[in-house]
């Protein structure tokens, strides 16, 4: 279940068809197992000096579906924001290590 900034919430089903560490990895995201709406988001990781690059590519089943999505869910901040937690997460992680 996804919760919303507004309280609403979302059913989330998530499967990660494909991984090639340490460069990309694959979501299929979508509200249930068989949802002819569900998406596919893929993460590529590139070195960057002492960070990784990050870019996000998802690819929707229709245009009208990716338009929707954009407008009423605002996907594209929600990526962003999702990216920004995980590097929030990743850098904590690497901290812990640092000191540990």
């Amino acid at each position: 279940m996804l919760h919303g900034p507004d309280g609403t919430d979302y059913s989330e089903w998530v499967r990660w068809p494909r991984t090639i560490p340490p460069e990309r990895t694959a979501l299929l995201h979508g509200e249930s197992r068989d949802d002819p709406k569900a998406f596919e988001s893929v993460l590529s990781f590139t070195p960057d000096g002492a960070a990784t690059g990050i870019v996000m590519r998802t690819v929707f089943p229709t245009r009208e579906l990716r338009d929707e999505t954009v407008e009423k869910y605002h996907a594209i901040e929600g990526g962003r924001q999702a990216l920004s937690s995980m590097a929030a997460y990743v850098t904590d992680l690497a901290r812990k290590g640092a000191q540990g």
